[in-house]
């Protein structure tokens, strides 16, 4: 009888902590840095930043000759389609979730940076272009790029931040997009860019 009564603390001990581990699973872990890994954005991270959820889709250089990125640049004054010696046009496809009953701000601009300490920031977006990212307002429940967009049908389904970048950052990779709350700029998350 006595062995028992013994054995009674032990059991009653295992089953609260069993009960206490399996509640630590329901929790959502807030993640503040990824790196890429997939094509067309397949297992890239999803970055928590205030409160929403921000996905890099695609990052690579794009090429004006070609069809499709010609596109990407449409609407660009003249000033801004000129590239200085050794640069080179870099884009870089994003989503945006909005899972809240409130809307919530995204994130106006997003930095690119090298291993020796360059920074980027985006172009401002043309009016006219239909793949830019914009940032603002993303609706209860809603995601950037916006649905029946040209940016939610393009190849990528992201909206684009479009770079111009060093050549010879390519060559000190990775590259590093950073994203700060607009709410709280010391809040920043990163994901290391498929380059």
């Amino acid at each position: 009888m006595f062995s028992r009564m013994r054995k009674l603390p032990l059991a009653l001990l295992a089953v609260l902590a069993a009960v206490a581990l399996s509640a630590c699973g329901s929790a959502h872990t807030k993640v503040t840095t990824g790196t890429y890994a997939g094509e067309s954005g397949a297992n890239a991270p999803y970055l928590d930043v205030g409160s929403l959820v921000y996905e890099v889709q695609l990052s690579r250089q794009l090429n004006p000759s070609d069809t499709e990125d010609a596109n990407y640049l449409q609407g660009l004054s003249a000033s801004q389609r000129s590239l200085a010696p050794g640069q080179e046009w870099f884009g870089v496809f994003v989503q945006v979730y909005n899972h809240n009953s409130a809307g919530a701000t995204a994130a106006s601009s997003m930095t690119v940076t090298d291993t020796q300490g360059n920074s980027y920031t985006p172009l401002p977006p043309s009016p006219t272009s239909g793949y830019a990212y914009r940032g603002g307002l993303v609706a209860p429940d809603g995601q950037l790029p916006i649905a029946n967009s040209s940016a939610s049908f393009g190849p990528t389904q992201g909206a684009l931040l479009l770079y111009k970048i060093q050549l010879v950052s390519l060559d000190n990779r990775p590259l590093k997009i950073k994203i700060a709350n607009p709410s709280d700029p010391a809040e920043v998350a990163s994901a290391e860019l498929d380059v």
